[in-house]
């Protein structure tokens, strides 16, 4: 059988799998295992499972997934949205699409300390749209701009995904989250830009007058705790007092204290956030093995390689492969979620992006490139036909149709689009904070 033959076999078990809706970790592991075995036979298959399991489970890196994860459910359990939206909603409530835009505030805030998507999505949809649709906002708007504000929560540090980017392509997790800070900042910016021009152009969407929510003590002593988390974990990431993996451990530790301590967490709730963290923890590195044992078997076949060296030769502009790259992240979007999707293309894809020549050190173009990645799997959330975060806050909003929350996204969609363009053309940008780490 020909490598090429062999790698659409691979491809194609793979996709069988996923279309009778076997989990997509059982999918891949499925299909790398078969690839496997008709290459190099059982017994060496059997050795790589037992070494490669071992090798990947025992990393001492890995355990920054599972702490991170840990905070960010203290985070969601112990009540701290409810603080972030109204400290938002009384920074943000003069303008009109006041409430839009302190949502997407609020997001952005509980993503710097949750790192997942769907986590902040769901959280602080419960809390920001009931108050929403009470001052008139339509459900198109209310929900749109929910969706799309979750996706914050992995397009600012601490992010699972750039984690994850990081181990795989084995790069300095403390440089990737300096990158992201500015491109997640223009991410929330562009966002409310989009809110502020939408409900402008398009009438009928938000109230004309809102009741303008009062800075109070309580609103500043609300937010002030997860203030003081997120300085102290990136500022002693930055700072060289503990490693990324130790950040995690004071970040969990500090939002722990902070939920007890606004009285939110209880016995039930504690044993919920670890049993929470133990199933995603578990989900993940499931998806590990499954990706390593179908990277291995196509790395047998040789066509990772010879593809690198094909598109090495073409001659064609950098960007225009990375281009093309993207868009291949926005049609995978549609049928795998953004774990999966790292863990399957980056061993592929990432030999074939430093081989190509930007113009810039490889470990900087290792790094852009992770963020306009990340910035794409943001775009897959809430692009149509299956926006996870879509779902989830349709879900929430029984009474939206969910033709009428895509439609609320499509703003946003448009903005995702020029930000990542100008990260194309502009890599400084990401790249900015990322000279001041040494």
């Amino acid at each position: 059988m020909s490598p090429i033959t062999l790698t659409v076999l691979i491809f194609g078990i793979m996709l069988a799998c996923m279309a009778v809706r076997i989990p997509i970790a059982v999918s891949m592991f499925a299909a790398g295992a078969i690839g496997y075995v008709l290459q190099t036979g059982w017994a060496p298959f059997s050795f790589f499972l037992n070494t490669q399991s071992f090798a990947r489970f025992a990393s001492y890196d890995l355990s920054v997934i599972p702490l991170f994860i840990l905070m960010g459910h203290f985070a969601t359990k112990g009540g701290i949205s409810k603080s972030l939206f109204e400290f938002a909603a009384a920074v943000m409530g003069r303008f009109k699409g006041g409430l839009a835009m302190a949502s997407l505030l609020a997001c952005a805030a509980f993503g710097a300390i949750s790192g997942s998507s769907v986590a902040t999505a769901a959280t602080i949809t419960s809390v920001a749209l009931p108050e929403m649709r009470r001052h008139g906002y339509s459900g198109r708007i209310a929900t749109g701009t929910l969706a799309a504000g979750g996706t914050l929560g992995i397009q600012l540090p601490p992010s699972i995904v750039l984690v994850i980017y990081a181990i795989l392509t084995e790069q300095n997790i403390s440089k990737l989250f300096a990158a992201a800070i500015v491109p997640g900042i223009i991410a929330m910016v562009g966002y409310m830009i989009a809110v502020a021009l939408y409900v402008r152009l398009v009438p009928g969407h938000a109230p004309e007058v809102e009741e303008v929510p009062r800075m109070t003590l309580r609103a500043l002593l609300g937010v002030a705790p997860i203030a003081i988390i997120f300085l102290l974990v990136f500022g002693g990431i930055y700072g060289g007092f503990f490693t990324p993996t130790e950040g995690a451990a004071v970040g969990a530790s500090t939002t722990f204290l902070t939920a007890l301590l606004k009285g939110q967490m209880t016995l039930r709730k504690f044993k919920e956030c670890f049993y929470g963290t133990a199933v995603s923890a578990a989900m993940i590195f499931l998806i590990f093995l499954g990706a390593d044992l179908m990277n291995a078997a196509l790395a047998l076949t040789q066509v990772p390689n010879q593809l690198a060296a094909v598109v090495g030769s073409w001659g064609v502009s950098p960007l225009l492969v990375v281009v093309a790259i993207l868009l291949f992240y926005v049609v995978l979007g549609a049928v795998m979620d953004e774990l999966s999707m790292l863990l399957l293309t980056i061993p592929i894809f990432f030999p074939i992006i430093v081989g190509l020549d930007f113009g810039m050190p490889k470990e900087s173009v290792a790094i852009w490139f992770g963020i306009v990645v990340l910035m794409t799997v943001g775009f897959g959330l809430i692009a149509p036909p299956v926006g996870l975060n879509v779902y989830i806050v349709n879900g929430l909003s029984k009474d939206v149709p969910m033709g009428e929350t895509y439609r609320g996204v499509m703003p946003f969609l448009i903005s995702d689009v020029l930000r990542t363009l100008l990260f194309l053309f502009f890599p400084i940008i990401p790249l900015w904070l990322v000279g001041f780490i040494r």
